[in-house]
């Protein structure tokens, strides 16, 4: 039996709720992608967040309503996505930092130029560059094609840990990722 596909009403909650729920569910735009197994909250109250002092004309996707993708480029590395959660004006969002790949994996292989499979969608700018998002695919909804969001199978273990490459809120632990995984941008440190 297939999993359930996940729709907007899923993201119309607490980014602290719908973030570790995204490990383990499986991510395809345009059917390509895999399990994801590496995100990060970000929520406006606090100052890495894109939405922090108020709405641009950048970060105003992130206003709501939930259940679309927020899309920018940072620091001139291909685009990141992010989805929207929480309900209209709240401005939070999830970052997709890792996927395990598990489909189209020859058109990653091309679109990254690489032979090593961890190295396809270890990192948010590889997984977009992976799976072919750009800021064209800013504001798109996630409950419908080119993307497709599916709900994990089973029982997963989920570590946490501060977020990665932040000079700002650098403490917090809103960094979620899938124990175990060899995709991960980089490891979860043992405590």
């Amino acid at each position: 039996m297939r999993p359930r596909k996940l729709r907007k009403s899923f993201f119309d909650r607490s980014v602290h709720q719908v973030t570790p729920e995204l490990i383990g569910a499986t991510l395809l735009f345009n059917g390509v992608g895999g399990i994801i197994v590496e995100v990060e909250a970000y929520h406006h109250t606090e100052p890495a967040a894109h939405s922090y002092n108020g709405p641009t004309p950048r970060s105003a996707v992130m206003l709501g309503p939930p259940g679309y993708v927020y899309v920018y480029r940072s620091y001139g590395i291909p685009s990141c996505v992010n989805f929207v959660c929480e309900g209209m004006g709240s401005a939070s969002a999830v970052l997709m930092r890792a996927i395990e790949p598990t489909a189209g994996l020859a058109a990653m292989h091309r679109r990254r130029r690489t032979a090593d499979a961890r190295l396809l969608c270890s990192g948010p700018g590889r997984l977009t560059e992976a799976l072919g998002i750009t800021h064209a695919h800013n504001g798109l909804p996630l409950d419908a094609a080119p993307f497709e969001l599916r709900e994990r199978t089973g029982d997963v273990e989920v570590v946490t840990g501060p977020r990665i490459g932040l000079t700002k809120a650098v403490d917090l632990p809103w960094r979620y990722g899938l124990a175990g995984s060899r995709f991960l941008s980089k490891p979860f440190r043992q405590s």
